[in-house]
């Protein structure tokens, strides 16, 4: 594969992930709060009121979706996005673990957006050498 068709996959790689954080950001925290988005709060047991986190977690997705499209700070937000996927898997298996066998769960969701990440880390590499 050649050097821009390498950036071309990257770049799709990147708006992928973008839209993803994009729209679990907008959608489900701030335009419409989803009940499971309370659901997981309130599982923490650490008192947090979901209709101000939610919103705060919703601003923070777009802000890295948008930083993730833009290529600002290079790959530091797929980075960034890689490891918030794993720390959110990981906080649901721990204190709401009946999510995990529902309908488009944080397994069958986060794992394949886990692998964008590496996947523009490994074009972007690629392409850069």
């Amino acid at each position: 594969m050649s050097r821009q068709e390498t950036l071309r996959v990257a770049r799709w790689c990147r708006w992928m992930l973008a839209f993803v954080f994009i729209y679990h950001g907008l959608v489900p925290k701030l335009l419409f709060l989803s009940p499971v988005e309370v659901q997981m709060v309130e599982a923490s047991g650490l008192g947090l009121n979901a209709q101000v986190i939610s919103p705060l977690a919703g601003a923070a997705e777009v802000l890295l979706g948008l930083l993730i499209l833009s290529g600002w700070f290079g790959r530091w937000p797929v980075v960034a996005a890689g490891f918030g996927l794993v720390g959110l898997l990981g906080y649901v298996a721990l204190f709401a673990p009946m999510l995990l066998i529902e309908a488009f769960n944080p397994v069958s969701t986060n794992l394949p957006v886990l692998l964008l990440c590496l996947l523009i880390c490994h074009l972007e590499r690629t392409a850069d050498s």
